[in-house]
């Protein structure tokens, strides 16, 4: 059980290995395939048959820890600094 508070958006992490965000979501970094804002806390579904057992929230991207040592990340992609190589925004969850 975890919480992580970015820029404008939060991020919680339940004991049975679900995340769930809310906030703003204009770089995707809520991780629910829109560009969206939540104003209530909301599953991120992506993550369905995983464990996440890590979570920090960033300015505008946000980063988990599963329990099979994958780390994934998602939000807006600038300077690289999802770790996939690009500048791209990712919608999802994506495994770095």
């Amino acid at each position: 059980v975890a919480v992580s508070a970015g820029g404008s958006h939060s991020l919680a992490l339940t004991a049975g290995g679900a995340v769930w965000s809310w906030g703003r979501g204009d770089e995707g970094q809520l991780g629910h395939g829109n560009q969206q804002g939540q104003l209530l806390p909301k599953k991120i579904e992506a993550f369905a048959g995983q464990h996440v057992v890590a979570v920090s929230a960033g300015g505008a991207h946000s980063l988990a820890l599963t329990a099979d040592g994958a780390v994934w990340s998602w939000g807006w992609g600038n300077s690289g600094r999802l770790g996939h190589g690009d500048q791209q925004r990712q919608l999802l969850p994506k495994k770095v």
